[in-house]
């Protein structure tokens, strides 16, 4: 085990960030590059390689945390990264943007401050990169079998990864031009800069790994011509379809989904525009929505020069501290700020839109809201709160209620849906159309990145065992199994 005493003679330190006045120049990581390998061993040393490590069960990927922090305190990073691929194919991506439930579930978390376990994470994974110990491991040999994977977000990615190590022929269909799904699009590059996709591209690439990108399945080719093709289809399209706000005034110019906005900020980083089609340039930016994809927007906006940011969310604020009715290990709703908060703009909760104004050019100028109260267990407007908030570029980031039904994929294939929309599957992730499986959020609904890479894990086991009756790859999560769901 690491250090007895670990966590005894260390507190908890984490990742620092750079100052804000200097971060909001670029758009780079907002953590000092490098700042926590000086501190991380003794950081791993915290962990307590107690009796039944909980944080097993913390993360849907059963990642071996006690022995890589082992490892990490020790300084051994080969053998850390070893122990963290060995369940993760992508912990430079998990490192940076996973919630980290494990921590949640640390039992050193009891009564102390957590084990940085995600810090540790991406820690192993940089020095893996960066001394030379990632790299491509292509099959011995050919299996003869095809299968098309849709989509190339984590899920879709981690699915056709295992399935090429097992010598599988893969070819991965993106409607984007490039190869990431909200990897690419929908993170900002301040929270996780695009290099690290694309290396993983490259090592997949040297692996045997097909990417078509620019191909739209249902629209650009048929599904039912996809099927014909491939001797097996695993479904990783996500959960595209955003939630909207149908109230009066929604038709205004400035108001969008999250993710028209977002991706536009990345094409810039990525050479495609000097500047967006949409920007916060000057404006009264309100986000709607009080999650992670608002908090991006948050972000991007400070990042444009916005010049006021509001973030609204319906529900009331999250407590400092667990509730009595979220006990460890389970993961809690916790007031969070993140880096993006710390940049500044104004958080205001238990409100709800009613109403859009707009000027005689027909462009968003008001957001007329309400506060809200629970009664009988719904929320209720407050008489008398009523007001209106300068609002000339609106966000919508209110998540998504399933897979894209316009595009034909779903009907094409014959797909069932279940009760809450997403694509079914059964314990195998196989759907109700014999050769074809679904992993990530078109299954689950919408999700954290670190279940879409156990998903397509575990899609791939499935598919592998399809193909060939039998499979080695590491069994699957199964997608009934409810007491691992955060």
């Amino acid at each position: 085990m690491a250090d007895p005493k670990g966590f005894l003679n260390h507190g908890r330190e984490v990742a620092k960030s750079r100052p804000v006045d200097v971060r909001l120049k670029d758009w780079n990581e907002v953590y000092v590059p490098g700042s926590l390998l000086p501190i991380i061993s003794k950081q791993a040393s915290r962990c307590m390689d107690c009796g039944i490590p909980f944080c097993h069960n913390g993360c849907p990927l059963g990642n071996l945390i006690p022995e890589w922090n082992d490892y990490a305190y020790r300084e051994d990073w080969a053998a850390a990264s070893e122990r963290l691929h060995a369940t993760n194919n992508f912990p430079e991506f998990t490192g940076r943007l996973c919630p980290a439930p494990c921590e949640s579930a640390c039992v050193l978390g009891i009564n102390q401050p957590a084990v940085t376990i995600k810090n540790v994470e991406v820690s192993i994974i940089d020095k893996a990169w960066d001394s030379g110990d990632v790299a491509p491991q292509a099959p011995e040999r050919l299996s003869g079998k095809t299968v098309a994977v849709i989509g190339s977000g984590p899920a879709g990615l981690a699915a056709a990864q295992q399935l090429t190590r097992a010598g599988h022929t893969v070819a991965v269909y993106e409607r984007a031009d490039r190869i990431g799904g909200l990897l690419r699009y929908g993170i900002p590059e301040f929270k996780m800069e695009k290099r690290h996709i694309n290396r993983r591209i490259e090592q997949m690439r040297a692996e045997g790994t097909r990417f078509r990108t620019g191909i739209e399945i249902g629209r650009d080719l048929k599904a039912t011509d996809l099927k014909k093709r491939y001797d097996a289809v695993v479904i990783a399209a996500g959960a595209t379809t955003a939630r909207d706000l149908p109230v009066p005034g929604r038709e205004l110019n400035g108001i969008h989904q999250a993710m028209e906005y977002l991706p536009l900020a990345n094409k810039v980083q990525e050479g495609d525009f000097v500047a967006p089609p949409i920007t916060a340039e000057g404006k009264h930016v309100v986000v709607i929505g009080g999650g992670d994809t608002g908090a991006d927007c948050v972000g991007t906006a400070h990042r444009q020069g916005a010049a006021s940011v509001t973030q609204l969310e319906i529900m009331p604020r999250p407590g400092d501290d667990r509730a009595a009715n979220q006990p460890w290990p389970t993961f809690p709703m916790l007031y969070k700020v993140t880096s993006a908060h710390e940049e500044g703009g104004e958080r205001v909760y238990s409100v709800s839109t009613t109403h859009f104004e707009g000027d005689e050019d027909g462009n968003v100028q008001f957001l007329h809201l309400t506060e809200v109260e629970f009664i009988d267990g719904r929320l209720t407007p407050k008489p008398g709160t009523e007001r209106k908030i300068p609002a000339q570029l609106v966000t919508l980031a209110m998540g998504f209620t399933g897979t894209d039904r316009e595009n034909g994929l779903v009907d094409q294939f014959g797909l069932d849906l279940d009760e809450r929309g997403n694509i079914a599957r059964d314990a195998d992730f196989q759907t109700n159309v014999p050769g074809v499986f679904v992993a990530g959020d078109a299954g689950r609904g919408q999700s954290l990145i670190v279940w879409a890479i156990a998903e397509g894990r575990s899609a791939a086991q499935g598919c592998d065992r399809f193909l060939t009756g039998a499979s080695e790859l590491p069994a699957p999560i199964r997608p009934t199994d409810r007491s691992l769901m955060v």
